[in-house]
């Protein structure tokens, strides 16, 4: 099919340069505009910031012109949003009044009750709340999210055994990479011979968004799922990958270890969701080593698309607990927007 054309909104931040990154050579998408703040606008986008990414910037993108971050200037069929979200609060709806398709990073639609939470390989039947949207806000266009960066994997997760076992109860510790707070982030001075125990926000959205995601869609309403979150966030001296480390109680007899560790590496997704671009192959990995998974060693798992499981083991207090790693710029972020798209795509939602 002809490529799509997109824009990204946000394009010289961290998140702003993941999604330039990933959209290099994608079978479906062409960026054909990338908009950012005033202080960058009639710049070319090579000139317009420091490329922080590894992964060195992408051809196509070095003399694109940075442009105002409006519907005239930003015109396309989707638009891949990494604004703050207090900018994205003004501006996304702007975007969907006027047709377009937006797959926001940010946090300021995640919990509207008409706006999809989407993970695809966990909820994708939630997408066809688009409609929905559509008949509500009088307008064409439309408003899908994926979640913040620290929910995604422990979700991930958590749906494969919720489908089996059913989870009642979840106690959770994150360790949070800086990546994770953009750029230039957190001081040296704060972070370096340190761990920051808060994360203004981040409790309550961990405690939150997967009982949405985890919910079920029914007669245009998603019923969130009675599970009970106890959350507690952390910034570390790691540049990329959010390690979750969680403890679980199921609502029935608990499984055994290895009963855990088969449900885990046998989640497939849904169909129309498992065969996108950017579908995680595996969706989860499990490691068995001791010390696994590593931010600096898995982080990478499945083009950083996958969720990585390991240490699973019976928990003492609650049933089992287990430790995941989640690629937060990746899945958590620009990628997962990206997959987002993608599932508008294939569903004829666009």
């Amino acid at each position: 099919m002809p490529q799509i054309p997109v824009a990204v909104l946000g394009a010289t931040g961290s998140v702003g340069q993941r999604f330039v990154s990933l959209l290099e050579g994608h079978p479906w998408f062409k960026v054909i505009a990338l908009a950012a703040s005033d202080r960058s606008v009639g710049q070319k986008y090579s000139q317009a910031m420091r490329w922080i990414l590894n992964e060195p910037m992408p051809d196509y993108a070095k003399d694109m012109v940075v442009v105002p971050a409006t519907v005239e200037a930003a015109q396309a069929r989707i638009v891949f949003s990494a604004l703050h979200s207090e900018i994205a609060k003004e501006l996304e709806p702007q975007f969907a009044k006027a047709g377009m398709a937006v797959c926001s990073n940010a946090s300021s639609f995640r919990q509207a009750a008409d706006v999809p939470l989407l993970l695809p390989e966990v909820n994708a039947d939630h997408i066809q709340l688009v409609k929905t949207q559509r008949t509500n806000r009088s307008w064409s266009g439309c408003i899908v999210t994926n979640p913040n960066c620290t929910s995604a994997g422990l979700t991930v997760a958590l749906k494969a055994l919720n489908d089996a076992f059913g989870v009642k109860k979840v106690f959770a510790v994150s360790l949070q990479a800086l990546s994770g707070a953009g750029y230039p982030g957190v001081s040296s001075m704060d972070i370096l011979d340190n761990v920051i125990p808060n994360i203004n926000g981040e409790e309550e959205k961990v405690e939150l968004e997967p009982r949405k995601m985890l919910g079920k869609l029914n007669e245009n309403k998603i019923e969130f799922a009675d599970i009970k979150f106890s959350a507690h966030t952390n910034r570390v001296a790691v540049l990329d990958g959010h390690t979750v480390c969680a403890s679980v109680e199921f609502a029935t007899l608990p499984p055994d270890v290895q009963s855990v560790l088969q449900t885990l590496s046998a989640y497939q997704a849904s169909a129309g969701a498992d065969e996108l671009p950017s579908s995680p192959r595996p969706v989860i990995h499990v490691r068995e080593e001791a010390d696994r998974p590593q931010p600096r060693l898995d982080r990478l798992t499945g083009k950083g698309m996958s969720t990585v499981v390991g240490r699973v083991r019976e928990d003492p207090l609650f049933h089992i607990k287990f430790v995941v790693l989640s690629h937060n710029t990746i899945r958590g972020a620009a990628g997962g927007s990206i997959y987002n798209a993608e599932l508008l795509v294939n569903e004829g939602l666009l």
